[in-house]
């Protein structure tokens, strides 16, 4: 088949979407297919960064578009890069030819619409892989008024590339039910959950070594968030757990990655003079795993208007590691599901499951945080085993199968895969430890 992939970030950004896009047409192009990726030239956090305009990478023809670079420190300064993006992107779409799969990832946003417009215009099957879901995620965030003439606009664009699409591909069962709520039909509806990187991440011992020596770890205990910091992953509890553990010098909070809240962080941390607050920046993905395998907890927040619109997928690579981890977030959520699932494994070996708070809850975060240093670190073979479920292996192969599908019968539905079936049926959530 020959493939056209649409995204904002790919190789070598380190972005979520973009390892994940780069997972999924290596495996493409390994099965024979032809790959061609449009993304942007500039660095999906640090837009002063610029790529080459194409380039072959593993098989892969990257044809890279211009953009304003203006970064994220305000509203319109994002949305005249999203702006001048797009436009760009539709420039570079009249030129090219038909493609048998056109495959739409969810940034920036709307991107899908001129996904749309491209595949009925030139044919081929239209597949959109649905990261987080706009304008849902900018009303939550209140960036934009529910009905506001922008909302609506945008609203329409959305449904019109919904229909248009033979096949949706979505991360958790939340995210399907806000589809299907917007007329979608069920049935062009697949789950398939961001799976954990097996080929790149992975415990190093060695590496969580030399990352805690480097950063000035050593002989800590390492509360870390590692990723995009965003709206959508509020962090206020966390950082309010950070004060007040101050007087706690064993304690340390190590915050990774970028995002339109990194520098919020970095300020709350120098206004108040807090030590036990270290910023790093987004590490290469050759790196990662010795960043990750460097915490004793780690964390992972989902903002209460966020259920369905976005997914942190730091908890599959998480699971990967077997490092414990604590949920600050709604009770009714994608990680709880999962919650749900690896404490009824821990229960089976009369060990406890995995720790949640609600959003505002400090003390149950201090709580659980000074608990977890005073435990004798092991690696959980709960989290481990539940983490196979989600492998790189078993759920990108079932995408690429997906795609085959479709293009053969844009109406065929595949039965759901072990990971999937679980999520929407096994995986009731419950009530978790705080």
């Amino acid at each position: 088949m020959k493939i056209l992939l649409l995204n904002q970030a790919f190789y070598p950004d380190v972005v979520s979407t973009s390892q994940h896009a780069q997972d999924l047409a290596r495996i493409l192009v390994a099965e024979g297919h032809e790959v061609t990726v449009v993304s942007s030239r500039r660095g999906y956090d640090d837009p002063t960064v610029q790529f080459s305009s194409t380039e072959e990478w593993q098989g892969v023809r990257i044809l890279r578009i211009g953009s304003s670079g203006m970064g994220k420190s305000a509203r319109w300064r994002r949305a005249a890069d999203f702006g001048t993006f797009f436009a760009s992107c539709f420039v570079r779409l009249c030129r090219l030819p038909r493609f048998d799969i056109v495959l739409s990832m969810t940034s920036p946003p709307l991107i899908s619409t001129l996904a749309a417009m491209f595949s009925q215009w030139k044919g081929g099957r239209l597949i959109l892989w649905v990261m987080d879901l706009n304008p849902d995620e900018a009303v939550a965030a209140k960036w934009l008024g529910e009905r506001s003439p922008a909302t609506r606009i945008l609203t329409a664009c959305l449904r019109y590339s919904l229909r248009a699409a033979d096949r949706i591909v979505v991360l958790d069962r939340f995210m399907k039910g806000r589809i299907v709520r917007k007329g979608v039909g069920g049935g062009k509806v697949d789950v398939i959950p961001p799976w954990s990187h097996d080929g790149s991440i992975h415990y190093d011992a060695e590496g969580r070594r030399h990352f805690r020596e480097t950063h000035g770890l050593e002989g800590k205990f390492v509360v870390m968030y590692s990723g995009n910091h965003s709206p959508c992953h509020p962090l206020d509890t966390l950082l309010e757990a950070a004060l007040r553990l101050a007087n706690h010098p064993q304690i340390m909070f190590c915050f990774i990655g970028g995002g339109s809240e990194f520098k919020k962080v970095r300020t709350f941390a120098k206004n108040r003079n807090l030590p036990n607050i270290l910023c790093l920046p987004y590490q290469p993905l050759e790196k990662l795993s010795a960043s990750l395998s460097a915490a004793d907890l780690h964390t992972v927040v989902m903002g209460d208007p966020f259920i369905g619109i976005v997914h942190p997928c730091k908890i599959y690579n998480i699971l990967a590691l077997g490092i414990p981890f604590l949920y600050i977030g709604p009770e009714e959520s994608h990680i709880a599901d999962i919650l749900s699932l690896t404490g009824r494994i821990d229960m089976q070996d009369g060990l406890e499951a995995r720790s949640s708070v609600r959003h505002g809850d400090v003390d149950g975060t201090i709580r659980c945080i000074v608990e977890t240093s005073n435990t004798a670190r092991v690696r959980s073979e709960a989290q481990m085993q539940v983490a196979a479920r989600f492998s790189e292996k078993r759920l990108s192969l079932e995408f690429v199968q997906l795609m085959a599908s479709t293009r053969s019968s844009p109406t065929a539905h595949s039965e759901p895969s072990m990971a999937r079936s679980h999520m929407k049926t096994d995986m009731t959530p419950g009530r978790t430890n705080t």
